[in-house]
């Protein structure tokens, strides 16, 4: 394989000039902000990705670059500098994972002929042409998750709490469209500003409506910081709780959990009990070769951006065959691991 692909800064990028026989791709990648806990799982694997690219002979004899960008900054911040950098030839087609606000603003500033495929679990909703989702939707994602824990952990009464932007919205509403057709109800609900100094109003939202169960559409350092506060209130041993955002960085920065009753529905799991496909082993196997034994874990987030590299990269090419996205899964945490409940989230 060639030596790494290295990151660009586009300011470098837009002094250089063209590049014909290379492929840009704009990254945009939470470098700040709530999700960078995750940036160096996602940096890896995107730069793993353009190396398996360029050792296969890149797009059409074209090599892949990457060009950096922080989508971890306001919307409108974001928005507007990728449209600039793009008008000015720093990229060509742009993969994005970030928070669904940014997407939304991505969408509305970039020019209508850019390829922009965003990575995470979206918020749903038309979107416009030129636009790739590779995630789910709020109710692929928590569907089978939700059902299976109202059935199989006697998980009735619940509290829905979130980030007050347009994702967690989404996943509220497909979360009280399922309680309503498998028996369960919603007995409270709360959205919260990123950041959330102080989370007891949350926690006294949970005890006050005698919760069996939370869905936490908190993301990145939030979710972390109530999930910690969650425990130290000794809510984890009798409240289920459940995240469609937390991935392996998360659980290690939370401590793990013993109780049994954290569970997370996202696309793919670093799962300890052999439960993740061949795909996913494999490609942990060659990012430890590219990135060594120190390298950050394959989370579902960095799993998303490797996948929307490569799908810029058939964009880029000409192709625009069916793309077969990863169905989500539900996995409880044990310790500081992942165990998949096999079939549970598509019962």
């Amino acid at each position: 394989m060639p030596r790494s692909t290295g990151l660009l800064d586009p300011w470098e990028v837009l002094l250089s000039g063209p590049a014909p026989d290379t492929v840009r791709v704009g990254l945009a990648v939470p470098l700040t902000g709530p999700l960078a806990m995750t940036a160096p799982s996602a940096l890896d694997l995107a730069g793993l990705a353009a190396d398996e690219l360029n050792a296969g002979g890149g797009v059409g004899g074209r090599q892949v670059e990457l060009v950096a960008m922080d989508s971890g900054r306001s919307p409108e911040v974001v928005a507007a500098e990728a449209a600039m950098l793009h008008c000015a030839g720093a990229f060509d087609l742009l993969v994005g994972f970030h928070t669904s606000d940014v997407h939304r603003a991505l969408e509305s500033a970039l020019p209508p002929d850019v390829r922009y495929v965003f990575t995470p679990p979206h918020e749903g909703g038309r979107r416009r042409p030129g636009v790739v989702r590779i995630g789910a939707s709020p109710l692929e994602q928590h569907a089978g998750a939700v059902a299976w824990l109202v059935r199989n952990r006697r998980a009735r009464r619940w509290v829905l709490l979130g980030t007050d932007y347009v994702w967690p919205r989404a996943v509220h509403r497909a979360a009280q469209h399922v309680l309503a057709e498998v028996g369960g109800e919603v007995v409270g609900e709360a959205l919260v500003p990123f950041g959330p100094s102080d989370v007891g109003a949350l926690l006294d939202l949970v005890s006050r409506a005698r919760a069996d169960a939370v869905l936490i559409s908190l993301v990145g350092r939030d979710l972390v910081a109530f999930n910690r506060e969650f425990t130290r209130a000794g809510l984890d041993r009798r409240v289920v709780r459940l995240s469609g955002a937390l991935e392996e960085n998360g659980l290690y920065a939370l401590g793990g959990d013993s109780t049994g009753g954290l569970f997370a529905c996202m696309p793919s799991f670093a799962a300890a009990d052999g439960g993740a496909d061949e795909g996913q082993l494999a490609l942990e196997e060659r990012h430890a070769r590219r990135s060594g034994p120190g390298a950050p874990v394959v989370c579902a987030y960095a799993r998303g951006v490797y996948d929307g590299v490569r799908r810029a990269a058939a964009l880029a090419d000409g192709r625009s065959a069916r793309w077969r996205r990863a169905a989500p899964r539900l996995a409880q945490a044990d310790g500081l691991t992942f165990r998949e409940l096999a079939g549970a989230a598509r019962s």
